[in-house]
This record gives structure tokens, sequence and C-alpha cells, in this order.
């Protein structure tokens, strides 16, 4: 049978897909209950007294919703959100710039804020607390302070690393929230809303199979929902069953407690080349092949909540449940050697 010829534009990219699959008002936004009530009294308060939002620190992994709740918080205030993040502020006038360019309540979005040159971090004191910013121009001799004068915003800064902050910048936010990683009950209510928006039929006991092994994060499940869909239309009916989500995440190297292939290659590494650890991250880093900071936020964080891997003043230690989940036991690594 002739291979049949698609032509015309090619399916939304996952990128866009994931804006569209973003809840915009706060009903839509599942999980994280306490964050996102006092997120709504905050802006609630705000609009009854006509002022704008105080400034909004928003902490935690990645993938859980921060630049969803500044989305939100910008639609629920009425006022226009501008982007950015923290490397790519790479001077004071590019500060400026994004700040002279706000309106009135207008909110401004930095994602991972704790990545700010701390020049640029000092700019922003006096832009935070009283909406004034004052700029060098010229060098040398000819080198004055300009001072510009700023419409009420709100900035709302996202970090996946909070203790990188400095004091005088936290003490800044008037409202600080910590978003933790999610139950599977939530996880499922997100798959099952994603399923609908992508017209993608799915079982609940197949959007359970996703959720469960989705490392509690929204953002890892909506992918892996769009993994399974493919393998759902290609190797079955394009129904999300139990029995398809396992086999498709089997397929992917994703096992039952959401670990994936890098997962256990870090516990092996651990246990089998270092005997079960300590041993310090650059070192488990280079044993791997990734890079350290990759190590300590994306993959740590989900190994030590489910008590694979602990952190010592020594180094990374490999736990009882790292040896069980590999079917091995303490001792069967390699000895370390005293020279």
């Amino acid at each position: 049978m002739a291979e049949r010829l698609i032509t015309g534009p090619l399916s939304t990219p996952d990128t866009a897909l994931e804006v569209t699959l973003r809840p915009s008002v706060f009903a839509d936004f599942t999980g994280q209950a306490k964050v996102r009530e006092r997120l709504e009294i905050a802006v609630q308060a705000a609009l009854q007294r006509r002022e704008p939002l105080d400034h909004v620190l928003l902490n935690g992994p990645p993938g859980l919703g921060k630049t969803t709740l500044a989305h939100i918080v910008a639609k629920a205030m009425g006022v226009s959100l501008k982007c950015t993040s923290g490397p790519t502020i790479e001077k004071a006038g590019d500060l400026a710039g994004l700040l002279t360019n706000l309106e009135e309540g207008d909110v401004l979005f930095i994602d991972e804020i704790h990545r700010l040159q701390k020049t640029i971090e000092e700019y922003l004191y006096p832009a935070m607390e009283d909406f004034k910013l004052d700029i060098i121009i010229d060098q040398g001799p000819n080198a004055r302070s300009v001072r510009l004068n700023l419409p009420r915003f709100t900035l709302i800064g996202a970090t996946t690393r909070s203790g990188l902050l400095t004091a005088p910048l936290l003490t800044r936010f008037g409202v600080r929230e910590r978003l933790d990683y999610y139950g599977a009950d939530d996880l499922q209510r997100i798959v099952l809303r994603s399923a609908r928006l992508l017209a993608i039929e799915t079982e609940e006991a197949g959007a359970r199979e996703i959720a469960r092994r989705s490392r509690g994060t929204p953002r890892i499940a909506n992918n892996l929902l769009r993994r399974v869909r493919d393998y759902a239309q290609v190797r079955a009916d394009g129904r999300i069953t139990a029995a398809i989500a396992d086999r498709a995440l089997a397929m992917l190297e994703i096992d039952e407690n959401g670990l994936d292939e890098m997962d256990k290659r870090i516990l092996e590494t651990l246990i089998v080349k270092f005997a079960g650890g300590p041993v310090g991250v650059n070192s488990l880093a280079v044993a791997v092949g990734e890079e350290p900071d990759t190590l300590e936020e994306v993959y740590e964080p989900y190994l030590i909540m489910e008590g694979y891997l602990k952190r010592t003043p020594q180094g990374r230690v490999a736990t009882e449940l790292s040896y069980r989940k590999l079917g091995l036991k303490p001792g069967d690594g390699a000895q370390p050697s005293l020279f």
C-alpha cells in the first residue's frame, strides 16, 4: 500500500501546547491549595484598594507552576505581564528599558531571579521600594546620576534556589510563597484536564498511571501525556488505558516509581563505583556525564524526596532503598581505596 503524503502545516509544537495547557484563572489551577488561596486573597485585597499588588517571590523546583501563577495573577489584576529572566538582564540599561516601558500596575515577571548580577540587583532595590531608578550616564569626570520616576508596578520573581538571593532583595518581597511537589491525585486531575484540551481519549486509570510516574511535577506529567498519546496513536487505537500507558512509559524507560534512565545511572554509579558514598557532587557528575548544577537542580531533589539519596557534609550517600531498587546489597559496590 502506498504511503499517504501529508501536506500542510504540522501540529502545534510542544512549546505552544505548553501555553495552551496552562490554566488562565485561579479556579482552573490544580494543587498548591494554600498558595493559591493566599494569592487570591492578596489579589482581591489589592483590587479593592485599587493598588498594585505587593511584590511576589515564588520559590520551588522547576515545572511546578511558578510562571503559570504569574500569568494568572496578572490576568486577575487586569494588567499586562512583561516576562524576562535573570541571565538576560546584563546591564543597567536593560533593566531601565524594562521598567520604563511598564504602565501603572503592570506585572514584571523575572524568571530565575537568583541569577541576576549583583550590580543589577542593587538597581532593583529603589525601583521595588520607592519606584525610582538611579542610573549612571557617561564615565569618568562626565559621569552623572539620573533619577527616573517609575510607575507603581508589581515584580514577580521566580527562583529554584531562594538561598542564593541576598537578604536585601528577599525582604523587599511582600509575598513569598513556596511551591511543593504535587500528589498523585492532583496530577491525575491535571492529566485529565490536559487530555480534554488536547482531545485525547483517556481513561482515569491511564491518567493515574501517568500521574504517579511524573515525579510530582505537572510539566513532566503533560510531557509524558504527549509521549503516551503518540504511542497510543501508533501502537494502539489512540485511547490511553492503564495498560497502554504502562507499555508506553516502559518504552521511555520510566519505571513505576517515576525513575528514568539517568536516575538509575546516578544510583548505580554511586553504589557500584563509589561503594555507596559519600562522594562529592562534582565527582558524581563526571562519572555519569552530567553537569553538577543539573544533578543538584533536576535529579537530586526527587531522589532525596523519595528516599533514594542523602546529602551529607561529606557528600552524597545511597540509602538502603536505592540498593533494593537496583537489586543490590550493601557491600556489592567497589571498596574505596586508601591510596
